[in-house]
């Protein structure tokens, strides 16, 4: 697919520079460093007058709030600049909204000490940054995230710290080296002639309707991982399966994989446990969700099934 690193949060081409990750002391005291704080997954954002969207905020190493952090790491070179990222996990803002962890998350939350940027969440401001600041904020979160739910050693039980920069996190009881998860998962166009198969899950906003997906099982490919995913939430059976492209989504820690696929029959029967209802919609109806018209909404900008489901509305899939 020509166009597959235009999917968000792909494509920027950060240098991510491994090789500098030995020596933290020298990155962290490097004066053209920028650091971005991150409170419960949100990344500290800014409103940018030359585009019009929003701007991930970084701040110099000697900004006070970055000693009320916690977990550390190196994004990568931002050019020649140091770009890192740190938890807050201590702060609190006076009043906590309902919204927090929810689908969808409006809020946005200010600290004291910074002027002119909140916390924001990601998924919601996704499409308002560049490139760059999309895939920055993605591997700060998909890291952070990972620290988070990572801070004992699976083998033996004991805290492990992070080392390598933050990426990744050694036991000093019985010397085991873990690394950051991703877990891949499939995501699929279905397709029967004009029309693409659509399901809903239970809590999504009324109306939304995506791409069936699934995550992949060990000793399992992409290609039968689509047949399987397919077939358990619709009961609808897949044939040709092809790659399109992917997306990493930290959400908490996948990577999303895009596939077309030939469906060979249409009868659907959802597993109500995985899905709240299925549906063939012609590319027609497609094109219509996205206008705002027939009554189904699509899948939020930004996401791969949104990019997939463009592609093929307006025949880009090669």
């Amino acid at each position: 697919m020509r166009q597959a690193e235009k999917v968000t949060f792909g494509g920027s081409g950060l240098d991510r520079a491994a090789y500098l990750r030995a020596d933290e002391e020298a990155l962290a005291n490097d004066p053209s460093a920028l650091w971005t704080p991150v409170w419960r997954g949100k990344p500290l954002m800014s409103p940018d007058a030359d585009s019009g969207g929003t701007a991930l905020t970084g701040l110099v190493s000697d900004h006070p709030v970055l000693a009320e952090g916690g977990e550390r790491v190196f994004l990568g070179l931002d050019g020649r600049r140091p770009r890192f990222a740190v938890d807050l996990p201590h702060w609190e803002p006076d009043e906590a909204a309902d919204t927090l962890g929810a689908f969808h998350d409006p809020s946005r939350q200010a600290h004291p000490r910074i002027a002119g940027a909140a916390f924001t969440e990601l998924r919601a401001a996704m499409t308002g940054l560049t490139p760059r600041d999309a895939e920055l904020a993605a591997t700060a979160r998909g890291l952070l995230e990972w620290h988070r739910s990572h801070g004992f050693c699976a083998r033996c039980g004991a805290r492990s710290h992070a080392v390598q920069a933050g990426w990744q996190r050694h036991c000093p009881e019985c010397g085991r080296v873990h690394f950051p998860r991703t877990d891949p998962v499939v995501i699929m166009l279905v397709l029967h002639g004009n029309s693409v198969l659509m399901g809903r899950a239970p809590g999504w906003p009324e109306g939304m309707y995506s791409l069936l997906a699934g995550f992949v099982e060990p000793g399992e490919t992409i290609e039968a991982a689509v047949r399987r995913e397919t077939f358990e939430e619709t009961g609808v059976h897949v044939g040709e399966v092809g790659y399109l492209a992917s997306q990493p989504w930290p959400f908490p820690a996948s990577l999303m994989l895009g596939c077309h696929a030939r469906a060979t029959s249409r009868e659907i029967a959802p597993d109500r446990d995985e899905i709240e209802s299925a549906r063939w919609m012609t590319r027609e109806e497609v094109m219509a969700s996205f206008a705002g018209t027939g009554g189904v909404t699509p899948a939020r900008p930004g996401a791969i099934a949104h990019f997939l489901l463009s592609a093929w509305v307006a025949d880009r899939l090669d």
